[in-house]
This record gives C-alpha cells, sequence and structure tokens, in this order.
C-alpha cells in the first residue's frame, strides 16, 4: 500500500519556533521555519511516504465551535522564542518575527509538489479529518504527524498518529490505543467529552479522569461507536445498581458531554462541500509542482543551504513519480 504523511503544521511549526535557536542571515530567529523544514526532513526520513500533505489553521479558527462555546480556546499560553536566544523583542516585534517566520516557510513549501492546505474559518482538524476520510486514499496507509490527542479518534486500520514529542516517537494504532486508554477510537471523542480538555479550555465532568471513564464505562472499548444519549441511558441503568457520586455527575453534566462532544468529533468534519472538493482534488488530481532551484535559492538567501536536503529532495522525486 502506498503511503500519505498528513502533518498538523501549527503543531509542527510552534514546537519547532518555540526550541530551534537558527538565526537567518537577516538577523533574525528563523528556528520556526528552518526547524520545520529539518523537522518535515526527519518525518519523511522515518515515514518513507509516497506524497506529503501540509494542513495549516485557518484564520479565525473555527467559528461553529466558537458558537458551541465561547471560551473555546481562550487563554492558551503564548508561544515563545526559546529562552536562550536572548532575544530583546517587544510583543509586537516577536509578532512580527513569528509572522515572518510563517510566511517565509509557506513559500518555501509552495516550491514542493505536495499538498498545502489552509481555509478560512476551518480548524486544521477538521482538514486532516477529510483527508483521512477521502475516496481517493482509500487503499493508502495515513500518517498523521500531530502531538493533538483528539486524532487518536481518526485511527483505524489504515491510519496512525505520531506523536513527534515523545522520544522516540509516540506511535498510535487502534490496537495501542485500546491497551493503553480502554477506549476505543470509534468512542475516543465521547471519552474525552466527558473528561474534558484543559488545552481548549473545555472542562469536563468534575472529578472523572479517564481512570473512572474506564471503570464505569468499560463498554466504550468495543468496536462499537456508543453515542452521548446512549451514554446517558446506561450511567442510569448503571446508578440502578451503583451508587456513585460520580455517575451522578456524568448524569447532571449531559449538557457538558453534548457540547463538548460536538467540539471534540473530527468523525464528521466541520469543512464546506466546496472545501473538500479542492482537497480531494488536490489529492488526485494536483500539478505537482517541484522547483528545487528555487528552493535552494531561498536557503543560500536565508544561510541554511549548507544544511543536507537530500532526504527531501528523494521524496519530492518520488511523490512526482505518482
Amino acid at each position: 500500500m502506498k503511503k500519505i504523511l498528513i502533518i498538523d503544521a501549527l503543531n509542527m511549526f510552534f514546537r519547532c519556533y518555540a526550541r530551534d535557536p537558527s538565526i537567518a542571515t537577516n538577523g533574525n530567529p528563523a528556528g520556526g521555519c528552518v526547524g520545520f523544514l529539518k523537522s518535515l526532513q526527519k518525518s519523511m526520513r522515518l515515514t518513507q511516504p509516497d506524497d506529503v500533505v501540509i494542513v495549516w489553521d485557518g484564520s479565525g479558527g473555527s467559528r461553529r465551535r466558537r458558537q458551541i462555546n465561547k471560551d473555546y480556546k481562550m487563554g492558551r499560553k503564548v508561544v515563545h522564542l526559546p529562552k536562550d536566544m536572548n532575544y530583546d523583542f517587544s510583543q509586537e516585534e516577536e509578532m512580527d518575527n513569528k509572522v515572518w517566520q510563517q510566511t517565509r516557510l509557506l513559500d518555501y513549501l509552495d516550491n514542493l509538489p505536495i499538498c498545502q492546505f489552509m481555509f478560512d474559518e476551518v480548524e486544521a482538524d477538521d482538514v486532516i479529518s477529510a483527508i483521512v476520510q477521502s475516496k481517493h486514499l482509500k487503499d493508502w496507509n495515513k500518517v498523521i504527524l500531530s502531538n493533538d490527542k483528539d486524532f487518536m479518534q481518526l485511527c483505524n486500520d489504515t491510519t496512525i498518529l505520531c506523536r513527534p514529542a515523545k522520544k522516540p516517537w509516540e506511535i498510535l494504532n487502534t490496537k495501542r490505543i485500546v491497551e493503553d486508554l480502554n477506549v476505543h477510537p470509534v468512542n475516543m471523542a465521547l471519552a474525552r467529552a466527558i473528561v474534558g480538555d484543559k488545552s481548549d479550555n473545555l472542562p469536563g465532568v468534575p472529578g472523572v479522569g479517564f481512570g473512572r471513564v474506564n471503570k464505569f464505562f468499560p463498554f466504550l472499548s468495543e468496536s462499537e461507536e456508543y453515542s452521548v444519549q446512549d451514554l446517558i441511558t446506561k450511567t442510569r441503568e448503571i446508578s440502578e445498581n451503583t451508587k456513585s457520586k460520580y455517575l451522578s455527575a456524568v448524569i447532571d453534566s449531559e449538557e457538558i458531554i453534548h457540547n463538548n462532544y460536538r467540539i471534540m468529533q473530527l468523525y464528521q468534519p466541520s469543512i464546506s462541500y466546496q472545501d473538500r472538493s479542492k482537497v480531494d482534488s488536490c489529492l488526485n488530481e494536483r500539478d505537482k509542482h517541484y522547483n528545487m532551484t528555487e528552493f535552494r535559492l531561498m536557503l543560500a538567501e536565508d544561510g541554511f543551504v549548507s544544511l543536507k536536503w537530500d532526504v527531501m529532495e528523494q521524496t519530492m522525486r518520488r511523490i512526482i513519480q505518482f
């Protein structure tokens, strides 16, 4: 089977931005940009893909999710340059540099024969879900590269999640997820809706973490998909024989669970028909533009041409062949 590498771009960019101390010839920090390219090459070396897709969060984030919960993703920590760089930037100057790095990176990637997506008011999660579900990739192995645990729900017989923040990389497939969390991917969004997600400012049921989800709801490890209403019905049935304040809390938190699930679930991605058609078209019919000369000229201009990019070139040539 052919293999496609699907990258959660902003997740990778910020990880590199906060850690890579690279400096461009203009004297400004460039770790987010060149660190991304180095991480891209490493991920291609480890996964040996036949195609690569890079997905960015669109401007404005998800309007639909904010309509469900106005506090969604509020209060997220700002990602800063590495502390050891000792740059005396104002907040505005650091933001300008961050924007420059991301814009420069987009220009680099435009010279490669890959798919790159960014749709206004659409999160990368939804686009990645649409990619995984695309009929054109039915017979492909899909590798999602991200530290975001939301993607566990997309794992199946042909889709895995690689979490590069772990050393070595954490590789999650359906079997591993069920063994580690006792929750099947088809029920992962429901389990996480109960627990909540602090990183997205989504509180869950008070006092209920994955441990108590496993204790009270072992059926979530099954491959049968359960709805929020199924969960509440079963919780009421369990409560008839097992008295627990945590079961009562789940019943009392039905609306919270329901709203969290609507926000977290990726089984039916929040993406328009038009944008989904653009995804399918790029995966199936795109003109695989490859300009390694311009790519190298940009590297020379920024001062990074001396780095080895052999794996990058090999992978891009392989992509063109398909």
